[in-house]
């Protein structure tokens, strides 16, 4: 199982933002979208960064309501980990749990694909598992 299973049955839509763009904004594209986090890119290919709701709540915390003028640039993660789709499910659930990030950028030759999330892959899993389960009980009481 890869990530290009998990791509083929969500999609390769992906929203992004320009870094320049203001977290007002942000909250607005995250809200109007109903998604976590949004790839920052001022092309919509290349990743500068990604930005998620924790990152927006975080810095609420420090700035106040002054974080909502802020740029996009200025609180999103610039060190950017991505899978491929020929990386495999289970490992790319395993980094996702254990480096605590919950949205995943997919790249080919160094271009943004798609965006999975720890909700994509999980849904993906359990999906499998209902089709090979209600396989083994067609087979059972057959």
């Amino acid at each position: 199982m890869k990530i290009e299973d998990v791509v083929r049955a969500k999609g390769t839509d992906v929203v992004t933002i320009e870094p320049t763009a203001t977290v007002k904004q942000l909250l607005d594209m995250l809200a109007e979208h109903n998604i976590g986090a949004v790839v920052v890119s001022t092309d919509g290919r290349h990743i500068e960064g990604i930005v998620s709701e924790r990152d927006v709540v975080r810095r609420l915390a420090s700035l106040g309501a002054a974080v909502l003028d802020a740029a996009v640039s200025a609180i999103m993660t610039a060190n950017v980990k991505t899978c491929t789709p020929a990386d495999s499910i289970e490992d790319t659930a395993r980094e996702m749990t254990y480096s605590r990030f919950r949205h995943l950028p997919v790249v080919v030759d160094g271009e943004l694909k798609a965006v999975v999330s720890i909700g994509d892959v999980v849904k993906y899993r359990i999906d499998q598992l209902t089709d090979e389960r209600n396989h083994l009980l067609g087979y059972l009481h057959a």
